[in-house]
């Protein structure tokens, strides 16, 4: 079974729109890359837009080990498990990249959904969204290949489908980080990795960030049986 990558356009949040409704309880964090945003265990008071830069959410068991769930790009909500009760941070968040951050309230929050219908139906769309992606991540992990998972985990990381033209991937995500997204040992992401180089999948395209081109090609890794 092999679901294919989501090529619909995704439902189009409007941040100026947000940006309007909020009012005061928001602050923009200047986050340094690497700096943490907050950690796994803090008290859940807020959610987190990403309005520049990549965020990578990690969980750590109770055993050590850690895991990475998720790296979330510009116009990306985190954190919003705050407005659903939750009173402690179940991971972590961390900046790939240099960001900027718009940081709001939970209680500024629930009053915009509260007070503006529109914003909320808005809200509740991108939230459903995600709850696809979710969905999609775990019927993945659950009938693919390693391989597969792989290739869709770097189509979704160069937003394949969204707008219809692949961009390259920035920062450089590091095989350990990607074994994790995928369920796989870094030895394995590695021999996909040069699998996929050498038919022209992806390109490296060197440099200080190590950027890495990503080819609508690499679809078919994905849609083969």
């Amino acid at each position: 079974m092999s679901p294919p990558v989501t090529t619909n356009k995704q439902p189009v949040f409007d941040s100026d729109t947000f940006l309007a409704t909020i009012g005061d309880g928001r602050k923009i964090l200047s986050v340094a890359k690497k700096e943490m945003i907050f950690a796994q265990g803090d008290a859940a008071d807020a959610i987190f837009y990403v309005q520049k830069g990549r965020v990578r959410l990690t969980v750590v068991s109770q055993a050590g080990k850690e895991a990475t769930i998720a790296i979330v790009s510009v116009g990306n909500f985190f954190g919003e498990g705050s407005l659903a009760g939750q009173l402690l941070r179940m991971g972590s968040a961390a900046a790939m990249t240099d960001c900027e951050i718009l940081r709001v309230d939970k209680k500024t929050m629930m009053e915009a959904l509260h007070r503006e219908p529109s914003f909320s139906e808005m809200f509740v769309a991108y939230l459903l969204a995600r709850n696809i992606r979710y969905e999609e991540d775990l019927v993945d992990q659950l009938f693919n290949s390693s391989e597969k998972r792989l290739a869709r985990v770097l189509l979704l990381l160069a937003h394949f489908g969204k707008e219809g033209i692949p961009e390259t991937v920035v920062p450089k995500i590091s095989q350990e980080t990607l074994a994790e997204m995928v369920g796989t040992t870094r030895s394995r992401v590695s021999f996909f990795m040069n699998r996929f180089r050498k038919l022209g999948f992806i390109h490296y395209a060197g440099g200080t960030e190590g950027a890495l081109q990503v080819h609508s090609s690499l679809l078919n890794v994905v849609l083969h049986d």
